[in-house]
């Protein structure tokens, strides 16, 4: 439900904050006074066309921000900014979304009737979905065949397309493999360990030759080792450097393990040529690899992984190829079936909501209107998924999509019929806000307390807003909200506010005679006094 409206620089409003409550609000005023600006607020909200000729003269940018608050409580907060120049913006929850988003969030909670261009009735959709709701059309088994057929079908293409992309596919695949298969590529880090080995190779004359040279400096007679030795000797038994000689002692060791250890290192070395050549070729192999199948030995071998089940997957086509097509003909029947059921159950709901429709539709300044609901073939068409409502308006007529024979007011009255119906059949309490606009055009009268009557009936089950020029409607709302106009220093200047009992009165007088006067306050408080309690 939409409950706060708030709109800047849009039009003839320069600044407006409107409160709405639940049923049945009727927005009233002089012809130009800015009704239309608020069903245009609306409609902005809703992701409608947004026109930079909106935005108020001689300001830079328009904004509407709706606040809706749904069955549960939670709220949604929806805004459009039109500027000047450039392109509109718009905003769900404060976030900035495009308007299709914005559309996408406002489809559950405004339905907008009437001379503007969302009209959701004239979608088959829509359409389709107001013959399930009124047969009661359990369409959930049909939408889960079909979910699982998309999936098969899904997992087909996948399979390896045709037949012979899949054997050009095979082809690559194994030689692919292949490839990968002679490398034996099982460790990440072997480049790095091929590294190390070949720099020792590559350089192994003047690496044996400097660790002949430290073991000499190291362990030759007056090497480091007999140095210290000396020193040790020096010391040794001496109470003033007893801690300095075990130090001596420990690095006596020290040294005695390092040359060990040079000694065993150089003597490994070996020139080695041939291993030198093994090594770059498998490095050159490595890169290469990695060069063609991923940034790295880790993403080399998951390519190796991820092209061996692939092309098991494809040397197995034919065994799943059968599992699928066996699957693919079971779901196909099941869905058959429930499309079988689906189309019955539409085909025999589609009179029974004409005729009600229809019957709605003639207390509705239509007296002559037929209806039609039109569900496709059961040849082509077995579900009866092509749901299309025909109208002719006047004896004679043929019978038409409502697309190319509704006016405005014609299609806003069989939106107004069909929600009536609906409301009716379902007996549920819907939260949407209904928006309607020229419903009342062309009519008078006790038709016109008839569209008043059925508005009222409708805000029972939703809110309701309604532009209106008729008193017998707007006398029937359970909220009456006026929108006039000023005149200062040339500039135009618009507000909508909701009126208490005795100009509510006023107001109504108005719209019967053109002014308040006496007589025509009487007959609005006639028509007043005439609202259901």
């Amino acid at each position: 439900m939409l409950t706060e409206l708030h709109i800047e620089n849009l039009g003839v409003i320069e600044r407006l904050e409107l409160m709405l409550g639940a049923g049945l609000t009727a927005l009233t005023g002089e012809t130009g006074a800015g009704k239309t600006m608020l069903v245009d607020a609306i409609d902005l909200l809703v992701g409608g066309r947004a026109d930079a000729a909106m935005v108020r003269q001689g300001t830079t940018e328009a904004r509407v921000d709706g606040r809706f608050v749904a069955a549960d409580g939670t709220e949604t907060i929806l805004s459009r900014v039109i500027p000047a120049e450039g392109r509109s913006r718009a905003y769900v929850n404060g976030r900035l979304a495009t308007a299709t988003l914005l559309a996408e969030s406002a489809a559950d909670a405004v339905d907008l009737h009437g001379q503007h261009a969302h009209q959701n009735l004239l979608s088959v959709s829509t359409q389709r979905a107001a013959l399930d709701e009124y047969g009661n059309v359990d369409i959930g088994p049909l939408r889960s065949a079909r979910g699982r057929l998309a999936e098969i079908d899904a997992a087909l293409v996948t399979l390896g397309g045709d037949a012979r992309a899949r054997a050009r596919e095979i082809d690559l695949l194994r030689y692919q493999v292949a490839e990968l298969d002679a490398a034996n590529v099982v460790d990440a880090g072997e480049d790095g360990l091929l590294d190390t080995e070949e720099s020792v190779l590559a350089d192994a004359v003047a690496h044996r030759e400097a660790g002949g040279s430290a073991y000499a400096v190291l362990a030759d007679d007056d090497g480091a080792r007999d140095v210290l030795g000396r020193a040790l000797l020096a010391l040794d038994g001496r109470q003033p450097f007893t801690a300095q000689a075990a130090r001596l002692r420990e690095l006596l060791a020290e040294v005695d393990d390092l040359v060990a250890e040079v000694r065993d290192i150089a003597d490994g070395i070996d020139e080695s040529p041939d291993r030198l050549s093994v090594l770059r070729a498998r490095r050159q192999a490595l890169n290469d690899l990695q060069r063609k199948y991923g940034d790295g030995l880790s993403a080399v071998m998951s390519f190796h992984a991820e092209a061996e089940d692939r092309l098991r997957e494809l040397e197995s086509f034919d065994e799943r190829a059968a599992v699928l097509d066996a699957q693919r003909q079971s779901v196909l029947a099941e869905e058959r079936a429930v499309a079988e059921a689906v189309g019955r159950a539409r085909r025999a709901a589609a009179p029974k909501l004409a005729a009600a429709v229809q019957k709605r539709l003639r207390t509705l300044a239509m007296p002559n209107a037929a209806v039609a609901v039109e569900v496709g073939e059961h040849g082509d068409d077995h579900p009866g998924d092509r749901v299309q409502f025909l109208l002719a308006a006047n004896p004679g007529s043929p019978m038409l999509p409502l697309t190319r024979v509704a006016s405005g007011g014609e299609l806003a009255r069989a939106m107004l019929a069909l929600r009536l119906v609906l409301s009716a059949a379902s007996g549920a309490r819907a939260h949407d806000t209904l928006v309607f606009d020229e419903v009342d055009a062309g009519i008078g009268g006790e038709a016109a307390q008839a569209v008043g009557d059925a508005l009222a009936a409708l805000g029972r089950h939703h809110q309701v807003l309604v532009v209106t020029h008729l008193a017998q409607v707007a006398a029937t709302a359970d909220a009456h909200v006026s929108v006039s106009k000023k005149v200062k220093k040339g500039a135009t200047f618009a507000t909508a506010r909701h009126l208490p009992g005795d100009e509510r009165v006023d107001e109504i007088a108005r719209m019967l005679s053109g002014s308040s006067t006496q007589l025509a306050r009487e007959h609005a408080r006639e028509l007043l006094a005439e609202l259901p309690v």
